[in-house]
């Protein structure tokens, strides 16, 4: 198999970026990145741990659920999920984050760099409310590059186009998929009552 170890062999093979590609990155927020970040209901966050391996992780909730604290700094609620806590661990050991924050329908995407904290600052916590429930804590990310990302991924793949979605019909479900790797079932229960019990499960939010 033929690699590619060196940056000059890979600068040699794809060329130099643009200079509007350089141009665009700041780093900072600005009232156009604020703006894309108050409309956007979802978010990917990158993480890695001291040791380097690396972990990613949805963040999703109503658009704006983010708080741009200033130019410099966001706030993302981190509320109940499944407490394996594969980010925070790794934003402990090693604070460097990476965001990428989606709209529906947008085929460009925002990329944001920094270090993050995670804060159990009461303030923040009730900033960051939901129906009056706070969540479990709130990362503080100090932002160190933002940039727009171009939509040809998208385009590509056809993400928001209904007609080019592929049949995912005979993938099983997650709870099906975690059944089968379940060293003990549940006493008493069928693969399809744990189903049931799964998705109720996950309806509840905060």
């Amino acid at each position: 198999m033929t690699t590619i170890e060196t940056t000059e062999a890979l600068r040699a093979l794809y060329g130099k970026p643009s200079e509007r590609a350089v141009a665009k990155e700041q780093p900072r927020l600005d009232e156009h990145t604020r703006a894309f970040i108050a409309h956007a209901p979802f978010l990917v966050m990158g993480t890695a741990s001291a040791d380097g391996r690396c972990d990613v992780s949805p963040k999703g909730d109503a658009p704006g659920f983010v708080h741009v604290l200033d130019d410099h700094h966001l706030a993302i609620p981190d509320r109940i999920g499944n407490n394996r806590l594969d980010g925070l661990r790794n934003m402990v050991e090693n604070p460097h984050v990476a965001l990428i924050f989606f709209i529906p329908g947008r085929e460009d995407t925002l990329r944001v760099n920094g270090h993050a904290t995670i804060s159990r600052d009461d303030a923040l916590l009730d900033r960051l409310a939901v129906n009056g429930k706070r969540p479990q804590t709130v990362l503080v990310v100090e932002v160190e590059q933002s940039f727009m990302h171009c939509p040809r991924a998208f385009k590509r793949a056809g993400l928001w186009d209904p007609q080019r979605w592929p049949d995912a019909s005979s993938v099983p479900s997650m709870q099906r998929m975690i059944w089968d790797l379940l060293p003990t079932k549940p006493q008493g229960q069928t693969v399809e009552q744990y189903e049931r019990d799964s998705q109720e499960r996950s309806k509840i939010l905060y």
